[in-house]
């Protein structure tokens, strides 16, 4: 069942409460707004998070998909540090720091009483929002079955490992962690190459029956697109966040 549109908040202050580095490249950021309001969104939603330079005024504002789910009372980001714009602001951050958010926005929303069997395709940090989704089905107890494949480079830079394979395992979930980039002496024995057709066909035989939901880059998300249109899912069924 749908909650009615969520109330937007336009620069509403948040605090920094937390961060760890998730990933080598990956830092993970929660924030607690400033009055303890809470922000209602739904799963799979993102929000423009602004940096405001004290000095001169100047805005920096960047779209982050939330990965906290709905119920919880901070809002989680697993940002890259890319050097760029904001994240050279957000590598010199420290808890404390205020931060600015509007939103919620997006049409990339997962609502657990009406797909009740799904199959999540994140590449990247493009996990952020199956997280908040699988947090969701969990606080919910709404017993969704769900097939997630998840693409990174490297073994190391699974996001959230633990909790995901936690959740996983409490929630019945069928996860598998594709790396595409294996180096000789990782120590990874698991699945290795591109999500494609044929990996989604060995993993979630029954595809068909399945709301699909990609997220991760712009080519991840394409690319997949495309293979679920080949396998003759309709286009109109396939959610799709896309960024970069």
């Amino acid at each position: 069942m749908s909650m009615a549109t969520p109330v937007q908040f336009t620069d509403k202050p948040y605090r920094i409460v937390e961060m760890l580095k998730e990933t080598p490249n990956v830092t993970l950021f929660r924030l607690e707004s400033e009055d303890k309001a809470e922000l209602e969104f739904e799963s799979g939603m993102f929000i423009m998070l602004t940096y405001k330079d004290g000095a001169t005024g100047e805005k920096t504002t960047r779209a982050y998909s939330v990965a906290s789910a709905p119920s919880q009372a901070f809002l989680e980001f697993y940002i890259s540090m890319v050097h760029g714009k904001m994240t050279s602001h957000l590598e010199t951050a420290k808890v404390g720091d205020v931060y600015y958010v509007t939103g919620p926005y997006g049409q990339f929303k997962f609502l657990p009483g009406e797909n009740k069997k799904v199959l999540f395709l994140a590449g990247g940090t493009g996990v952020a929002p199956f997280v908040s989704m699988l947090r969701e089905i969990k606080h919910l107890s709404s017993g969704n079955d769900v097939i997630m494949l998840y693409s990174i480079r490297y073994p190391n830079e699974m996001i959230r490992k633990d909790e995901l394979t936690g959740l996983a395992n409490q929630l019945g979930v069928k996860l598998i962690v594709t790396v595409t980039r294996p180096q000789e002496g990782d120590g990874w024995t698991g699945q290795t190459g591109h999500i494609d057709a044929e990996m989604i066909k060995k993993y979630a035989p029954d595809f068909g029956e399945r709301a699909p939901y990609i997220c991760g880059p712009l080519a991840f998300s394409k690319a997949l697109k495309d293979s679920l249109i080949s396998l003759g899912v309709s286009e109109e069924k396939i959610k799709a966040d896309v960024w970069g």
